[in-house]
């Protein structure tokens, strides 16, 4: 894996674990992020997660699935 895909992945991994009540959202995205809508965000924070925590769990997620989904790719096609 290249060099920065490897900062990309130590950038999202250097992130604190996400709160529990983020799983079923961040599940969401990670699965089917076309879904997710303005009401899921706003229940997070109605749940007292700031709008910084939310942002960036939310691209950690998008970013570690891109990179396996990458991973996935270059097995079948190596």
């Amino acid at each position: 894996m290249s060099e920065h895909l490897e900062r990309l992945r130590a950038g999202v991994d250097a992130l604190p674990a996400p709160p529990a009540a983020m799983g079923a959202y961040l599940e969401k995205v990670r699965t089917r992020a076309v879904t997710v809508t303005d009401a899921d965000v706003q229940a997070l924070k109605e749940d007292g997660i700031s709008e910084d925590v939310i942002f960036e769990q939310t691209v950690a997620v998008a970013v570690r699935e891109g990179l396996r989904r990458l991973e996935a790719a270059d097995r079948v096609i190596g």
